[in-house]
């Protein structure tokens, strides 16, 4: 393989690349303004013992650099910073896996600041599949687990004690979301932005939630044959469109929940399972999906409910993706995971 030509001085890379001494499984873009390429990654190794390293980019020599390596246990389901783009929270990354933890990170050392736990009676723990930190308000977090529940918690970074703040969580609402585990959870812009929030799982279905009228829901979408789904994620521009993709399924379905149960469109470029779905931050119809078959796609799906045919762009990685995720705060960069590598590219 010939070596790339050096980069011109001014010139930038489209592509950057880190190797973890790990599979890395998880992975989320730091929001923070003054932490530009900052990223945290969590391995994948099937035992008790896992990392999560917080890695970041010198944009002088174009490497990236492990910032701090921590213990975790079990592998970390979903990783998340603060959605903090003013910088004026305390720098925090959340974490779920057995439980959801909040960790403090610091400038060489990352300390856990709360462990949130729900079934405190209990030796038995369910393990969270995911969740999502609610970014207009940056005390709202939702988690979804294996036993059907899906729960709403409250942070408070609230008093200074000497000159740290101390970050608790309390449980606001707990609610049985579907029949079987639940797979996913994310909280809608609609509504203000606060209280709306939808959850996939192993029953098949989209179901929508208001934290106002928790007394009934919503169910957007269900696969006719049942087949679980896996993730979902909401159109960061308008509210009215959401992407979901089921298990081992080759195709990422785009829903409206103006026209329930019905998808508007179904991405189908893929060539073996899609497991990542990423909405451009600035745009309403761009999306991005990744998968087994090594491959990250670009759609431009302005023109539903006509049939979206074939990508914008197509990028071949390394190895199968297991993880993507688009910058909100610089959205020419989506970053990609497949085997130990981590890649950020310029779109």
């Amino acid at each position: 393989m010939a070596m790339p030509p050096p980069v011109p001085p001014g010139k930038r890379k489209e592509i950057y690349k880190y190797e973890a001494p790990w599979t890395v499984y998880s992975m989320n873009w730091s929001v923070r303004p003054d932490k530009r390429f900052r990223l945290a990654l969590g391995s994948f190794v099937e035992e008790y013992n896992n990392k999560v390293q917080i890695v970041s980019l010198d944009e002088e020599t174009s490497d990236f650099s492990a910032k701090s390596t921590f213990d975790h246990p079990y592998p970390t389901t979903k990783i998340m910073w603060i959605p903090d783009s003013k910088g004026v929270f305390p720098d925090l990354l959340a974490t779920s896996g057995d439980y959801l933890r909040v960790w403090r990170v610091g400038d060489t050392e990352t300390r856990l600041e709360c462990l949130l736990n729900n079934n405190k009676n209990s030796d038995f723990c369910a393990p969270l599949t995911s969740f999502d930190w609610n970014e207009v308000d940056a005390n709202l977090l939702g988690t979804s687990s294996i036993d059907t529940t899906c729960t709403i918690w409250g942070l408070e970074t609230g008093q200074m004690l000497g000159r740290v703040n101390v970050v608790s969580g309390h449980v606001k609402t707990q609610l049985i979301a579907h029949d079987k585990e639940v797979y996913d959870i994310a909280f809608s812009r609609a509504g203000g932005g606060r209280d709306m929030f939808a959850s996939v799982g192993a029953d098949g279905s989209v179901r929508m939630f208001d934290l106002r009228h928790l007394e009934h829901s919503t169910i957007i979408y269900e696969d006719q044959q049942h087949v679980p789904l896996l993730r979902l994620a909401w159109n960061k521009q308008d509210p009215n469109y959401l992407a979901t993709m089921a298990l081992d399924a080759l195709e990422v379905i785009i829903l409206d929940v103006r026209v329930p149960c019905t998808p508007v469109a179904r991405l189908a470029n893929h060539r073996a399972c899609v497991n990542g779905i990423g909405w451009a931050p600035h745009s309403s119809c761009h999306i991005c999906t990744a998968g087994d078959d090594h491959q990250a796609l670009i759609w431009d799906i302005q023109q539903m409910p006509r049939a979206i045919e074939d990508p914008i762009l197509a990028y071949t990685a390394g190895g199968e993706i297991n993880q993507i995720q688009w910058s909100s705060t610089q959205p020419d960069w989506i970053s990609i995971c497949y085997n130990n590598c981590m890649e950020i590219l310029r779109v």
